[in-house]
């Protein structure tokens, strides 16, 4: 089965902030309909590619009205919405792992709430699997993004962007 889940895929090339703003309310749009079993998305690339900038979008999509601070420096921000909770986190400062174990991550991924991850590879051993794994890429004056769905939730919402 993770065979045909690793198919899930979607690309683009994102020339503006505009384009990116509409990738993140898209995957919004159709991500409200599975968060209620929980959501991970792992976010991948290198500095200035757009992760933090794509959440922003993303969390504002999702329904939240104000802003949304980039969690750098306090490595999770959580956004209280209707029906679930969104918790942004950035982990490129994470010194060691197991900070992580001290700060609970663990209680995070539950059903009702989905977790955008930054720098997803500092907290290795220690956080739920991705449902989604999406990837920045700067190239030239543009960035490739690609979209993969890795549980039946995550190809569910790859596939609907691929519509």
């Amino acid at each position: 089965m993770a065979e045909s889940l690793s198919q899930a895929r979607y690309e683009a090339t994102i020339i503006n902030e505009q384009q990116t703003r509409t990738l993140a309310q898209q995957l919004a749009a159709q991500a409200k309909n599975v968060i209620r079993h929980g959501l991970v998305i792992y976010l991948e690339g290198d500095l200035g590619a757009g992760k933090t900038t794509f959440s922003r979008y993303f969390i504002q999509a999702l329904g939240h009205s104000g802003n949304v601070k980039s969690p750098t420096y306090t490595l999770v921000e959580p956004y209280e919405l209707a029906d679930f909770a969104v918790y942004h986190f950035d982990l490129y400062r994470l010194a060691d792992p197991e900070e992580l174990e001290f700060m609970g991550i663990r209680d995070y991924f539950s059903e009702h709430t989905l977790c955008l991850i930054e720098w997803p590879e500092r907290g290795t051993g220690l956080l739920a699997p991705a449902d989604i794994h999406l990837s920045i890429e700067l190239q030239d004056d543009c960035r490739k993004v690609v979209v993969r769905g890795d549980s039946a939730a995550g190809q569910k919402l790859v596939n609907s962007l691929n519509q």
